[in-house]
């Protein structure tokens, strides 16, 4: 009899323990499917910038990579009920994809030539221009002026590193986000804020910030925003490119970021050629 009470509860803890993995394996999946059926899709994003990639106090989200992220996915067949977006900050963007947490990444994710030894990439759907945030009044109006001052970037973007070139001796701190940084401008803690002219113009733009900040508008490099796919990945990458044509092509992406910049009057360029980038 103790033979069988222990047997039975044996398989019992099995049976727990075998389902519990299942489960923890599709949660793991980039794609994968739901409880229902249904297939689901992990799409990186940012969570912080406003126009772009932002989550809302209600747990909605809002922004033009968010925006494309839903068009792109409704290609491959998701419709927005099966989209679950993942945060996605700067300094883990290679390495989400290596580790298969999403199956793609929209958040202002600049192509380089670095970029491109570790990731494949979409697009570009976006080109956009690294620039500086200043309070009103500043007296900051072109790259040099930064030396000597405190500048605020965020770890794992590029921009930090072209604007020490340009201004050897300026003092860098370096956030894991954005809103760290504009919290800091805001305060008087640094001087100057540098990313893409982009994510600046949507928080120039918010509520609590209009009127404080100025886009100096230097375009001091061109920055061609590409959805990241994982390394080898060629027939996602491919499918990507065709959503993003059509999305051109059908007046979406126009209205798009008309919805999302027009509030701001950011000047934003023209539409690029998907596979065309511009140096």
């Amino acid at each position: 009899m103790k033979l069988r009470k222990v047997t039975a509860a044996s398989a019992a803890v099995l049976a727990l323990a075998v389902a519990a993995t299942a489960c923890g394996s599709n949660n793991s999946n980039s794609s994968s499917s739901s409880s229902g059926g249904g297939k689901k899709i992990k799409i990186g994003i940012k969570y912080d910038q406003p126009g772009l990639g932002l989550k809302q106090p209600n747990g909605t989200y809002s922004g033009f990579d968010v925006d494309v992220a839903t068009y792109v996915a409704g290609k491959l067949g998701y419709k927005p009920s099966q989209i679950e977006f993942i945060e996605t900050k700067s300094a883990d963007r290679e390495n989400a994809l290596a580790r298969g947490d999403v199956k793609f990444i929209v958040a202002s994710y600049s192509i380089t030539d670095e970029r491109k030894q570790k990731v494949d990439f979409a697009g570009p759907y976006f080109l956009a221009h690294q620039d500086l945030l200043v309070k009103q009044g500043s007296k900051i109006a072109k790259g040099t002026d930064l030396n000597g001052q405190k500048l605020c970037s965020v770890t794992g973007s590029t921009s930090a590193q072209k604007i020490v070139k340009i201004a050897p001796k300026v003092n860098l701190k370096e956030n894991p986000g954005y809103s760290e940084c504009v919290a800091s401008l805001q305060s008087g803690a640094v001087d100057a804020l540098t990313t893409d002219d982009s994510i600046l113009a949507g928080y120039a733009s918010q509520a609590q910030y209009k009127g404080q900040f100025k886009l100096l508008g230097l375009k001091l490099s061109n920055e061609n925003y590409g959805i990241g796919v994982k390394k080898g990945d060629t027939a996602t990458v491919n499918k990507i490119n065709d959503a993003l044509k059509a999305m051109v092509s059908d007046g979406t992406w126009k209205t798009d970021v008309e919805k999302n910049f027009g509030p701001s009057n950011y000047k934003y360029e023209p539409a690029p050629k998907i596979g065309v980038i511009v140096k």
